[in-house]
């Protein structure tokens, strides 16, 4: 074996080796995505989830269900003390984006409920279907929330994942 044959084995090997790197790689860059949309899936799933649950019970006790109906913010009463009016605490819900934080406010300040949240809108709906943007018409109320991974670098477009629902009130 001459050192010309050791020199081209080496270099062979060498490119063997670069080449299964470069699939080791991509393979966990896959991998980094495939996680990450999951994550910004369940985010956007749990928070939905939350927020459709406490939609659908606004108005418990006989009250007027929804308070404020804006695109960015919406505010729920409830009845809970039985008293005929939703005045003393954790009667009155605020959910808003603040920042990439959805935060539900209950009357002790407003706690994150879930992060890396990158958009929220609410859409209001009448008795027939028809959008209002009138609180005391509301009938149902459209969710759309977009959220991608915490700490998402520049290909968190990819990874984000947008859910929406539409949500009947019960107590109307």
């Amino acid at each position: 074996m001459s050192l010309a044959d050791l020199l081209a084995s080496v270099a062979v090997l060498g490119l063997l080796l670069a080449g299964m790197l470069g699939l080791l790689v991509e393979g966990q860059q896959a991998w980094s995505a495939g996680s990450a949309r999951v994550e910004a899936q369940r985010t956007a799933r749990a928070a939905l989830h939350r927020l459709a649950r406490e939609v659908r019970q606004a108005g418990r006790g006989g009250v007027d269900p929804v308070a404020v109906a804006e695109r960015a913010r919406l505010v729920l009463r409830f009845d809970v003390d039985g008293d005929g009016a939703a005045a003393g605490a954790g009667e009155r819900v605020t959910w808003q984006l603040a920042g990439r934080t959805l935060r539900r406010s209950a009357g002790g300040g407003a706690q994150p409920v879930a992060n890396g949240v990158r958009a929220l809108r609410f859409d209001y709906f009448d008795a027939a279907g028809r959008p209002t943007a009138v609180a005391a018409d509301v009938r149902a109320v459209g969710i759309t929330l977009t959220a991608e991974p915490d700490g998402a670098d520049g290909r968190a477009g990819r990874a984000a994942a947008t859910m929406s629902t539409l949500v009947r009130l019960r107590n109307r």
